[in-house]
């Protein structure tokens, strides 16, 4: 607990700022995605999977840099940089010397820059849509203090396990605490937030609290399958990167994707 207390406050900090002032919101994501992809491939990596890091990571940092800049790219010319990305790969797997593994190096490589770089990338959409400091911080907060009180709850009354065979430190008391943990604190932050009702903002807290820790279980169990413990050691107490914004890849699109398709 002591050790995570550190690094803890040093990138609520940055975040706060980051959030606030927008050019730094855009260079600290994709700093964000390029570490966690590359934890991401470290650990596939770790099953003996020979990955396309370098093309991987240039990928997935050009998509958080695309949407920072607020380039406009047509539906038809996204369509074939996808092919186009997708027949470098192939290319690229004719130059090894054996065909082992080939659909999964791919299929691995794909799904990293999908997984982390797209998914995470739509908090900088979210940043950009008026009001978007606040929306950007509610997010963060309502997803960030599930983790944070999943963790104390389950650290002081945890008894039974949740799914063992994915994580056996998670708890059943821990995911509930986290769960009214993160309503309690988003009903309060949504007191400042006038461009949404009380009650959609009632109902998007529910699906983000829940959606926030289904998507640290689906990152755990990336980790078990490639049998390491965390994403990586940049954070002491922490772990890696991915471990930190894990809970954040599949609550961005879907609060980004409310506010702009469901009103």
């Amino acid at each position: 607990m002591n050790r995570r207390i550190l690094p803890s406050i040093i990138l609520g900090v940055i975040t706060v700022f980051c959030v606030i002032y927008y050019p730094l919101c855009g260079i600290f994501a994709s700093l964000l995605i390029f570490i966690g992809l590359y934890e991401f491939f470290y650990m596939v990596e770790k099953k003996g999977v020979r990955m396309f890091k370098p093309l991987g990571l240039l990928v997935g940092l050009l998509i958080p840099i695309t949407i920072y800049f607020r380039f406009s790219v047509k539906e038809g010319w996204q369509f074939l940089f996808a092919v186009l990305g997708l027949f470098l790969l192939f290319l690229l797997e004719l130059t090894k010397k054996d065909t082992h593994q080939s659909v999964l190096s791919i299929s691995a490589t794909v799904f990293g820059v999908i997984y982390i770089s797209w998914c995470f990338s739509f908090l900088i959409r979210i940043r950009q849509l008026p009001e978007g400091a606040m929306l950007t911080g509610f997010l963060i907060l309502v997803t960030k203090s599930s983790d944070i009180g999943a963790y104390l709850w389950g650290k002081n009354f945890g008894k039974t396990l949740l799914i063992k065979r994915i994580s056996p430190k998670k708890s059943l008391e821990g995911s509930i605490g986290g769960f009214f943990t993160s309503l309690g604190v988003g009903l309060i932050f949504s007191l400042f937030i006038g461009s949404i009702t009380f009650w959609e903002k009632f109902f998007l807290i529910i699906i983000l609290a829940i959606i926030a820790q289904l998507g640290d279980l689906f990152e755990s169990l990336i980790k078990r399958d490639c049998q390491v413990k965390d994403s990586g050691k940049l954070l002491p107490g922490m772990g890696g990167i991915l471990d930190v914004i894990d809970s954040l890849i599949f609550t961005a699109p879907t609060f980004y994707l409310y506010l702009t398709m469901m009103r």
